[in-house]
């Protein structure tokens, strides 16, 4: 199986880098971009809508609390870097059903 660059294993978890695409039609996963995962979300760019969406997305994806879901940077960008506190790469992208 190919690695993806998207995620990378750290000691605290998995970092996740994402392209994110607010103001879409619906909530859902697209294809790897280079090195980050395209997302999108309903919610407009204003008053971190868009990213609060993002949090509760992956948290509702990954089946567990927004607690484990952080966004580390990228709070004003559309390039993001989360980490999803105590999780493995490969459960990640289980749960994200990547490549079906």
């Amino acid at each position: 199986m190919q690695p993806t660059t998207f995620l990378r294993e750290t000691s605290g978890g998995t970092l996740l880098s994402v392209k994110l695409q607010p103001r879409a039609s619906a909530n859902e996963i697209c294809a790897p971009l280079g090195d980050e995962l395209k997302i999108k979300v309903t919610a407009p760019p204003v008053d971190a809508a868009a990213n609060q969406a993002l949090v509760e997305f992956l948290a509702e994806k990954l089946d567990c609390s927004r607690g484990k879901v952080e966004l580390l940077r990228g709070q004003t960008s559309r390039h993001k870097t989360i980490l999803l506190h105590g999780f493995k790469a490969t459960d990640v992208l289980q749960k994200i059903s990547l490549g079906k």
